[in-house]
């Protein structure tokens, strides 16, 4: 058996209780999540898991898939930082075409969202969409370069600009209620 050394200043734990401890948070993805979700079983599946526990990442990679009730989050790499309390902070997707989903109630539709890269932070239940970003939201779709979406007040802002990447457009589709 491999011992790792960790800092005395940093509380141990044991790999398995620090990943579901991180992953548990992914329960709150993207919207107020169905309250099963908390208590399903994590299941993640990827090609590779580097976990550094001294500086709070796990990064996944290859056709990472994470799964908790009804959330999923997918991408080429997920990188899960935590702070020194052992608390998620932020979870950042990237990839083509890295997914989140998750049905924010039983009667309601499920939260789907798309980027090259996701981010989600965790304080501010806000996540960021980012280049060719788009969010379904019930029967309303926001497009862009960027978009923004926090889960508690359920509010999008989107824009078009993204540093680094060309100019893409907001639209939006935006659909009366059905009776």
């Amino acid at each position: 058996m491999t011992r790792l050394f960790r800092s005395p200043s940093k509380p141990r734990f044991p790999s398995g209780l620090l990943m579901a401890g991180m992953l548990a948070t992914l329960a709150a993805l993207p919207v107020q999540a169905l309250e099963s979700d908390a208590n399903a079983p994590i299941e993640v599946t990827a090609d590779r898991l580097d976990l550094d526990e001294h500086a709070g990442t796990a990064i996944y990679t290859g056709d990472v898939d994470i799964q908790q009730g009804s959330m999923q989050l997918t991408g080429e790499r997920v990188e899960i930082l935590r702070n020194d309390a052992g608390e998620v902070t932020r979870i950042t997707a990237t990839g083509d075409r890295a997914y989140i989903e998750q049905r924010p109630a039983p009667d309601e539709p499920i939260v789907r969202g798309w980027g090259r890269k996701i981010i989600y932070h965790a304080a501010e239940r806000r996540v960021e969409l980012i280049n060719q970003a788009e969010l379904h939201q019930a029967h309303d779709t926001f497009d862009g370069g960027y978009v923004q979406y926090y889960l508690d007040s359920r509010t999008v802002q989107a824009r078009s600009d993204v540093e680094g990447q060309e100019r893409q457009r907001v639209r939006m589709t935006l659909n009366p209620e059905q009776e």
